[in-house]
């Protein structure tokens, strides 16, 4: 469990300049905790199934260890509707601005997408059989499979 003001400290207020997504499950922002990048996720608890997805995350989720799941380091519930999740960060962002932008430089090399498959497989594979019990991720696409300094996929 996080603090909420250790959380807000660490996205500087929720500040814009610190927001790096925003979708339907809430906004996202960039955030540094004791010296660390991570990802905050900020869910609307008026959201009607707000409370489920963060529940789910921190009971289960939350404990599931493996090298190319997003791992969840931490979260806050603070009353007035903040439901608060803190991921790693990954820092070269989501698949689908490598796939769908394509910048100069921002290319994918057939080793990196051969690579990507593979994690995302072995991602799906801990899910399936890896864990206590099966788990369906249900919302595997583009946007929701992360990459990291090193271009290793995780699913989010």
């Amino acid at each position: 469990r996080i603090s909420f003001e250790e959380i807000h400290a660490a996205t500087r207020g929720f500040s814009e300049e610190n927001l790096i997504a925003v979708g339907g499950n809430g906004k996202v922002y960039k955030g540094i905790l004791q010296g660390i990048e991570v990802a905050v996720k900020r869910i609307p608890q008026e959201r009607e199934d707000g409370m489920r997805e963060f529940l789910a995350e921190v009971s289960s989720i939350g404990r599931m260890k493996h090298r190319n799941l997003v791992g969840l380091r931490g979260w806050c519930k603070k009353e007035k509707g903040n439901l608060i999740l803190v991921y790693d960060f990954m820092n070269n962002g989501s698949l689908d601005k490598w796939i769908f932008e394509c910048e100069e430089g921002k290319m994918l090399t057939w080793e990196e997408r051969i690579q990507v498959l593979k994690n995302v497989a072995a991602g799906i594979l801990y899910l399936h059989e890896g864990w206590e019990v099966k788990v369906l991720h249900r919302d595997i696409k583009a946007n929701n499979v992360l990459l990291d300094k090193e271009m290793n996929a995780r699913l989010g």
